[in-house]
């Protein structure tokens, strides 16, 4: 978009997405214009998406995570694949989010090493056997670039998800995710549900789609860590994560 103008986010609504808010609001502080789109209107209309700087799934319980967490929307969104394709050539940014983290990584999206669209990875249940509820801290990977990742360090932020455990296809993907820098953030400290290496989001090979577990939309404002009252709290929140975005799409 031109210097100056509000880039623009499609962010996915409808069918158990429920933090839809909460990611429309991080976006909209960081400077950005939300188009909030139902799935049943971008599947009718794939062409919305050539409208849009950057494209957000929230969290939720999408279809009811009935079949397996964020599988049917996956399901239905791989009918994009040509438009998501042309998207991501472009430059332009996808961020999935604890549900759309899921949702991503079915579709086959993420990380996408091979080019091919095939479930690499994915998110199964915590280990602990329950839902997770709690904060957690998070540090970026410095291996990692991506246009998401400018100047954050470690960030703490709440996890809520029962299927936030991350694992790969085989040891030869693990090894490649690795080698090639596509860890964005780990849990430092706790490792809350379990995941292999202690990973909490990762990024595609092309460093522009974003997906992680925990929500930095959640942490938008100090007074959101329960520990505000106590020590200091970094005044930028999760914001920086989607300040980056805004400004590498405008």
């Amino acid at each position: 978009s031109a210097a100056g103008a509000r880039p623009r986010v499609m962010l996915l609504t409808g069918l158990g997405i429920n933090a839809d808010r909460e990611l429309s609001t991080a976006f909209e502080i960081a400077g950005a214009t939300v188009d909030r789109v139902h799935v049943n209107e971008l599947l009718s209309d794939p062409s919305r998406i050539d409208a849009a700087g950057i494209i957000a799934l929230p969290g939720g319980f999408s279809y009811g995570d009935h079949v397996g967490s964020g599988m049917m929307l996956a399901h239905r969104l791989r009918a994009l694949r040509s438009h998501m394709e042309r998207f991501r050539e472009s430059g332009r940014l996808v961020i999935g989010i604890c549900n759309g983290f899921q949702v991503l990584v079915k579709m086959g999206i993420l990380p996408d090493l091979d080019a091919r669209w095939e479930r690499e990875v994915t998110l199964v249940h915590n280990a602990s056997g329950r839902f997770e509820d709690s904060w957690v801290t998070i540090e970026r990977e410095r291996s990692c670039s991506s246009p998401w990742l400018d100047g954050i360090g470690v960030l703490d932020v709440p996890i809520r998800h029962g299927e936030g455990r991350f694992v790969a296809r085989d040891e030869e993907v693990l090894r490649r995710i690795e080698r090639d820098g596509l860890v964005a953030f780990r849990y430092r400290g706790r490792n809350p549900n379990g995941s292999t290496g202690s990973i909490a989001g990762v990024v595609d090979r092309t460093g522009t789609v974003l997906g992680m577990m925990p929500h930095p939309e959640a942490f938008l404002i100090e007074q959101n860590h329960p520990l505000w009252r106590h020590r200091r709290i970094d005044p930028e929140c999760g914001l920086r994560l989607f300040r980056n975005a805004v400004a590498a799409v405008r």
